[in-house]
């Protein structure tokens, strides 16, 4: 009897046959953090929002285009990018006088982006 036993078990393990090991999966690459956005450093590239501005103080029939300067400050932050627009109107790279505030606050909200309390562009 043991061998009979032995046999019928030896034929059920040939006739099924053991699944081959689980390949591992391979260990995933950790995500590229993303670029951080910065102001551009070469500020006279904001001269670009001169354009947005003049049609926003003198009330241009239409909507100015915001691709060239918003697309400039578009990754930043509130502050940066209140920061990096103001930088541009005190150096006067705009090639406009203005008032200060109220462009800054102009431009800001045209990009989407809002003035952060207490900040003061002097």
């Amino acid at each position: 009897m043991p061998t009979t036993t032995k046999a019928s078990l030896m034929r059920l393990m040939h006739t099924h046959p053991q699944s081959p090991p689980t390949p591992k999966a391979p260990t995933p690459k950790p995500p590229t953090p993303p670029t951080k956005a910065t102001c551009p450093k070469d500020t006279l590239k904001l001269g670009v929002c001169a354009d947005v501005l003049k049609s926003l103080v003198n009330v241009v029939v239409g909507t100015p285009p915001k691709t060239p300067c918003c697309s400039l400050i578009e990754g930043l932050a509130d502050l940066e990018a209140a920061v990096c627009l103001c930088t541009a109107i005190k150096a006067n790279v705009l090639g406009i006088n203005l008032n200060v505030p109220v462009s800054l606050s102009l431009l800001l909200n045209y990009c989407g982006k809002s003035v952060p309390s207490g900040f003061q562009c002097d």
